[in-house]
């Protein structure tokens, strides 16, 4: 992997623009998710797209300890993730439509698709969050052959599993992509094996994902840090139009996390946590970072693993590890306030964040 050199110094005009082109894209996506937040609450409020808190776990069986602790969230509007991911199409739109009208160089770099950095992102956030935005609104109807409503696990996991496919075969026969980086080592050449992972990459981001986001403000202010990262990371690398798409996903996460701090006015739901966690994945991909994602991301590996460890001790053992999972549901079990776990969260997330921007940018080079 190459570093282009004249980005490498930031007071360097080239990269002083894309630095400025960066700032004024998070800046307009904050400005316009704020915008229009009492629009899409009206909504929300109106239809009662509201939560309901479900009694069983993921394994069907009942879940009294995690009922107990958020009944009183039963009928807080659910699909606040549309704020961010229809906010970034939008402004996408917006920046692409009046490129040609205008004579300023500002006005015409905003203009953040390009084929080789973002379509894929942008591919994968909307489709993705259309898929659990049927998830969400079943759920709250009550429609679907789920217990409780929503859309059965296997349709979710495989329309997931098909757009995972497509990102894989487009990465690896269209983009020439074959081998993982180690960051301070080099390429490691995999082949074949590169659809395999970038399918398990995607797939277990977004469910990790969705598995966070549990509390208020909880998954919102994770993604909002790993975004920064991997933005950083792509600034570092020259993709610049790549590093505005995470800048324009980061302003729309601020203008949520406005609304989902605790109490929050309204939750994330399935077409935010998945839609996000699998974009991630590919932005992680795309900057050459996939050893880097589960060192910012360590909350969701330790997430994902109170998840597996709690239903194999159940299964095999008949026991359980956790008062309830994921984890942030044991230590709210144990007596924790939710402000305070979701702070501690973030604060891990920072430290390892930090971390993993120091491995991905200095490992850049072998």
């Amino acid at each position: 992997m190459e570093i282009n050199m004249q980005f490498a110094n930031i007071t360097t005009i080239p990269a002083a623009m894309a630095a400025l082109k960066i700032w004024i894209v998070g800046t307009a996506a904050f400005v316009l998710a704020m915008a229009w937040t009492p629009l899409l609450a009206k909504f929300l409020y109106k239809y009662k797209i509201g939560i309901k808190i479900k009694n069983d776990s993921v394994d069907g069986k009942e879940a009294p300890v995690y009922h107990e602790l958020h009944k009183g969230k039963n009928g807080t509007p659910t699909m606040g993730g549309a704020l961010v991911w229809v906010t970034v199409v939008v402004l996408a739109i917006i920046f692409r439509a009046i490129h040609p009208y205008f004579g300023s160089k500002i006005i015409t770099r905003l203009d953040f698709l390009s084929r080789s950095q973002t379509w894929l992102p942008l591919f994968a956030l909307v489709t993705t969050a259309i898929v659990g935005a049927f998830d969400d609104i079943f759920s709250v109807r009550g429609w679907g052959s789920n217990k409780g409503g929503g859309v059965r696990f296997l349709y979710r996991f495989g329309w997931l599993l098909l757009i995972s496919i497509a990102g894989a075969f487009w990465f690896f026969f269209k983009l020439k992509h074959g081998s993982i980086h180690i960051p301070g080592f080099g390429d490691w050449q995999i082949d074949f094996w590169y659809i395999p992972l970038f399918i398990f990459v995607v797939i277990a981001t977004a469910f990790s994902s969705n598995e966070t986001d549990g509390l208020d403000g909880l998954n919102g202010g994770i993604l909002l840090i790993a975004f920064a990262v991997f933005g950083g990371i792509a600034f570092a690398e020259s993709k610049i139009d790549l590093a505005a798409f995470c800048s324009a996903i980061c302003g729309a996460l601020l203008a949520f996390l406005w609304f989902n701090i605790h109490p929050a006015r309204f939750f994330m739901g399935d077409t935010g946590s998945t839609s996000l966690g699998a974009t991630l994945a590919v932005v992680a991909i795309l900057t050459d970072s996939t050893i880097v994602l589960p060192i910012v991301c360590v909350i969701y590996v330790i997430e994902s693993l109170s998840v597996i460890i709690q239903l194999t001790s159940k299964k095999f053992f008949g026991k359980k590890i956790f008062h309830s999972t994921p984890i942030h549901h044991h230590f709210e079990a144990l007596g924790w306030p939710e402000t305070k776990i979701t702070m501690r969260a973030w604060i891990l997330t920072g430290v390892a964040a930090g971390m993993g921007l120091v491995i991905g940018i200095i490992g850049m080079g072998k």
